[in-house]
């Protein structure tokens, strides 16, 4: 117990602000909690433009970036400072946040009026400032749009570093009238979904100091895993399509150059180029010093759980301060799954990380899960200990096609094939698992006797040959059985929206803090697919560079799976799919090949804990 409380000790004096912030600030706390002590209707609001520092943009002089300011008036009349909460995003004018895409607002003197989202509406009367930063070339901010770059990254990082003090602002985009954050305690923690996620994680990365600690909701670790998967395109498009669709009028006329070197460091064919190593955070987590609190939908096809999975392992490596939610639902925040809880444990995040509160929340349980729609687990860490990497064998069954996923190693010579069908993807294969098909393979347990739990990334080796010059590969895990899900193939992702309202916070003219209820949209099953990862058998060798296939030679691709957390049933079998293009989620290769997998050299390595498969499925 005293190695444990030295240690929690010495993460506090890192993590935690240097004095108690909020008691400083005249704001009261009770129950571990700060109270609502402070006017929202009377907060200052004001806007500046902070000095960046680049010229991305090539007008000859420096960017500067729009911050929107919504702050405590009372704090401000007595002199005491107050810690900020910073959404930085691209989407504030050309597409909204949130479930009801709110966009900011402003009245005629150019003061924001409405700022999406909750943050302002709860915070503010709890002695918080919240700043809304339009990144460089988005809104009313100077500068061009990179994609995760350093002129992304740096606009964010520059409103931190002036928030503590260290960097220059203007009262107006062009004008030469300062202004001083003499306001700000200098301790910031940033919040978003999606891109304002990622630039968190972005800004995180670079070490700067007063970022206390990041909320990334849904957030992309590296940029390149979200164009592609190991050589296989994801997309249609690319990061240039991105930026064009977020920057604002004057900034496309100004940005060309900018969209050209995106365009030439970003090829469709799958390479790995400098380009991406630049906006690869995970790369940088060992300069992370704010602690983390990440969220992610276990069924987030747009940014897909690898992100959330590669950027917690980083984390962990250098141990730094995190927690984690995993719903069911897709793309969605849980301010619109789990409303009460998220509020609460967000207040009491930022109480603690932010305003110096001893709450206990960093010594509680690491993990909340998802486990059915509206049903959560919690586990003290992690992966959860007991988790073990298990290898488990592909071998036919005695029906092609359908073949056994177990513990026995397949014979020598043992092989299965498919025949790539761009048409189809991972739901048609799941719905006819136990159904022999030229476009799959499909290996599976017998029956479970007992809950079978994964928790954690895992990998598909496939060594495999193909017919032509080009293949991808898909490997899908399934639960093969029924339940009820979240029905994240829905419009909603999981959630459908209900015609009343709830409030969080204080409301003001042009700013309401209600918001539209939601419920879980749920369906009923028969399979639910769980992680899924692709791969480009060109790149096999080298993700750097792929190269043409030679027919008829083998190739050894390790397949990489989305980060999951998903308990297979007693009575129900697991089973892994492999196959070629999965349509929606994958382009296809240039050809159409019939793919043989030779089975001795091809395995599983999955996180399992609990009731390992047992008996060789029948292969039916």
């Amino acid at each position: 117990m005293c190695v444990v409380a030295a240690v929690v000790a010495a993460l506090a004096a890192v993590l935690l602000p240097a004095t108690s912030a909020y008691a400083a600030s005249g704001g009261t706390v009770r129950d571990g909690l700060s109270r609502p002590d402070y006017s929202y209707a009377d907060a200052i609001r004001e806007a500046v433009w902070v000095d960046t520092g680049r010229d991305s943009d090539g007008d000859g002089r420096t960017d500067r970036v729009a911050a929107d300011i919504v702050r405590p008036r009372e704090a401000a009349a007595a002199g005491r400072k107050v810690p900020v909460i910073m959404d930085a995003s691209p989407y504030y004018s050309c597409c909204g946040r949130g479930n009801e895409s709110q966009t900011k607002t402003y009245d005629a003197q150019g003061r924001m009026v409405q700022a999406p989202l909750f943050y302002d509406n709860y915070f503010v009367p709890r002695g918080y400032a919240v700043v809304l930063v339009d990144l460089a070339g988005t809104n009313r901010s100077d500068g061009c749009v990179d994609v995760g770059g350093p002129s992304d990254i740096g606009s964010a990082k520059a409103v931190v570093e002036w928030l503590g003090g260290r960097a220059t602002a203007y009262t107006s985009r062009t004008g030469t009238r300062t202004a001083a954050a003499g306001w700000s305690t200098g301790d910031v923690g940033m919040i978003g979904k999606s891109w304002d996620g990622t630039i968190a994680n972005g800004v995180a990365a670079t070490g700067v100091k007063g970022l206390r600690t990041i909320v990334p909701i849904s957030a992309i670790s590296s940029w390149y895993d979200y164009y592609f998967q190991q050589g296989a395109a994801l997309y249609d498009s690319g990061p240039d399509w991105l930026s064009d669709y977020v920057e604002s009028t004057g900034a496309r006329t100004r940005c060309a150059a900018v969209q050209e070197a995106i365009v030439n460091g970003a090829p469709r064919s799958g390479d790995w180029t400098s380009f991406w190593s630049e906006r690869d955070y995970t790369r940088h987590a060992g300069k992370v010093r704010a602690s983390v609190l990440a969220v992610h939908g276990m069924q987030d096809l747009n940014v897909r759980t690898k992100h959330f999975g590669q950027w917690w392992q980083a984390l962990a490596a250098h141990g730094v301060e995190r927690k984690v939610w995993l719903s069911q639902t897709g793309h969605v925040d849980p301010f619109d799954y789990r409303r009460d809880a998220w509020v609460a444990t967000l207040h009491r995040w930022f109480d603690h990380y932010l305003l110096g509160v001893r709450n206990g929340i960093e010594i509680e349980p690491a993990a909340d899960i998802e486990r059915a729609p509206d049903q959560w687990s919690t586990d003290r860490a992690w992966p959860p200990s007991g988790t073990e990497p298990t290898r488990l064998s592909l071998r036919p069954g005695s029906t092609p096609g359908l073949g056994v996923l177990g513990r026995t190693p397949a014979a020598p010579g043992s092989t299965e094939a498919f025949t790539d069908a761009p048409q189809r993807g991972e739901e048609d294969w799941a719905a006819a698992a136990d159904t022999a098909g030229p476009d799959k393979t499909v290996f599976s347990t017998g029956t479970l006797t007992g809950a079978l739990r994964l928790s954690g990334s895992g990998t598909v080796t496939v060594t495999a040959s193909a017919s032509t010059t080009s293949a991808h590969l898909s490997a899908v895990v399934v639960d093969l059985g029924p339940a009820t899900i979240r029905n994240f193939l829905g419009a909603k992702e999981g959630i459908t929206d209900l015609a009343t309202r709830s409030c969080w916070g204080a409301s003001a003219p042009g700013d309401s803090a209600c918001f539209r209820d939601t419920s879980a949209d749920t369906v009923d099953v028969t399979r639910t697919v769980v992680s899924r990862g692709w791969a480009d058998l060109g790149h096999a060798a080298s993700a750097r560079h792929g190269r043409p296939l030679v027919p008829g030679r083998a190739y050894a691709a390790t397949i990489t799976l989305a980060a999951t957390d998903h308990v297979v049933p007693a009575g129900h079998r697991l089973a892994l799919i492999v196959a070629g293009t999965d349509a929606g989620l994958l382009e296809p290769p240039g050809s159409t090949p019939a793919v043989t997998i030779d089975l001795a050299r091809s395995s599983a390595l999955l996180p399992l804990s609990g009731s390992l498969p047992g008996a060789a499925h029948s292969g039916r």
